[in-house]
């Protein structure tokens, strides 16, 4: 036997009668004309098969059928509205959850101030947040994990769709004392950077793979490969050499020790790309964040 197929008109005007015990007020109450009042009570009970009020001339009451559908239609309604308002809530951003993955020099460097503004719009939506290496964050992509990505690759990945966010330059770092730190970054070419020890992230990186691909086929003297650029930074303001890192890292060598010259160079580039599986549409919540971040992105570097 198959479920009837039941309205949720069908079941307020049925609630309306069971509480009402007069079709004329219980019409009035669900604004209905009688006739069409009438036709909707006919219609549930034909679905049901099932008889729910026996009428008289002067009363109207509920068939012991009836006194045990009235609970269930109560709760049914009662479970639509919930389903409807909560999908409401959804889409006008009143709750909602958002997982992102982000390089951790956007994690930690202009993302927060985006994700404070964004959180202060609208607080009911759930932030989570990934900082991760380039290559993990399009795994937690790919994994459905998160839903969309902030990577420094990923332009010709299998099923992903990418967009580029931004350009980023690099900029030589190195103590103020240092021989290069008297130069004009115009002056400083790659070639100069190879006497002195250097200080690399670890190959597994995005920046050092950028690096590494503009510097080929020339080597550095590396004398050290660490994993964050925070260390990065102690490490050259302790003296033990100079590194190079993109400009939206600089945030971490703004100590009074250390210096920075912007290097204009060939191929020394690295592309930042908001990523995001095709075919598939972000969340009304995730769609607003990432229209935040690229507006705000954009105004920063207009």
């Amino acid at each position: 036997m198959s479920q009837p197929d039941l309205s949720t008109r069908q079941l307020r005007a049925f609630l309306a009668l069971a509480e009402q015990r007069s079709f004329t007020r219980a019409a009035q109450q669900v604004h209905l004309s009688q006739p069409a009042f009438s036709a909707l009570i006919r219609t549930l009970e034909e679905s049901l098969d099932a008889r729910l009020f026996d009428r008289s001339t002067r009363s109207v009451e509920l068939t012991a059928e009836g006194r045990l559908f009235e609970a269930s239609a109560r709760q049914l309604l009662g479970d639509f509205g919930a389903a409807v308002g909560h999908l409401r809530d959804h889409l006008q951003l009143r709750t909602g959850r958002v997982s992102l993955a982000a390089l951790p020099s956007l994690a930690a460097g202009w993302l927060p101030a985006i994700l404070a503004e964004y959180k202060a719009q609208w607080p009911g939506v759930e932030l989570n947040l990934h900082d991760s290496l380039s290559d993990d964050c399009l795994d937690l992509l790919r994994g459905g994990v998160v839903e969309f990505a902030l990577a420094s690759t990923g332009a010709n990945s299998a099923g992903l769709q990418t967009e580029v966010l931004c350009s980023d330059g690099f900029h030589l770092v190195c103590r103020k004392d240092h021989p290069l730190a008297k130069r004009k970054a115009t002056d400083i070419k790659l070639k100069d950077l190879a006497p002195y020890p250097f200080v690399h992230l670890a190959r597994n990186s995005s920046v050092r793979q950028r690096l590494d691909a503009a510097l080929h086929p020339m080597q550095l003297n590396t004398v050290l490969e660490v994993e964050h650029l925070a260390t990065v930074a102690g490490m050259v303001e302790a003296g033990l050499g100079i590194s190079v890192v993109p400009a939206l890292t600089l945030f971490h060598f703004q100590r009074p020790t250390l210096v920075t010259r912007a290097l204009k160079l060939a191929g020394l580039k690295r592309r930042i790309y908001v990523v995001q599986r095709q075919g598939e549409s972000l969340s009304v919540a995730a769609q607003a964040l990432r229209q935040l971040i690229v507006k705000r992105l954009k105004q920063s570097t207009e």
